[in-house]
């Protein structure tokens, strides 16, 4: 998966408050759509969205599916950040010149 997909998963305040919840513990579709503002059928949409960018997977446990956290589905999104990061933080450095004035100022 690409960064893209996590971020167009989480740009949904219901999908960032599931990942939340699952940061804790595993829990069922039920579990999830007791502690939400959404409908239990709601609830399983926003996991195909999650599930489909990589960013939880599930499990049977009788009837009931069983939903965690994939960490490893957040891996492109982080590089994306810390590449961004990285640059900004260059940029940065660049605006002091070589006699340590910054902005070119002095």
């Amino acid at each position: 998966m690409t960064y893209t997909s996590a971020l167009h998963a989480l740009q949904d305040p219901t999908r960032r408050a599931i990942i939340d919840r699952l940061r804790r513990r595993p829990l069922s579709v039920g579990e999830l759509a007791g502690d939400l503002p959404v409908s239990q059928p709601a609830v399983s949409q926003h996991l195909g969205v999650l599930r489909d960018a990589g960013l939880v997977t599930s499990r049977r446990e009788g009837r009931r599916r069983i939903y965690a956290l994939r960490a490893e589905g957040l891996l492109p999104l982080r590089a994306y950040v810390d590449a961004m990061w990285a640059d900004a933080l260059a940029a940065y450095a660049a605006s002091f010149g070589a006699d340590g004035n910054q902005g070119g100022r002095g």
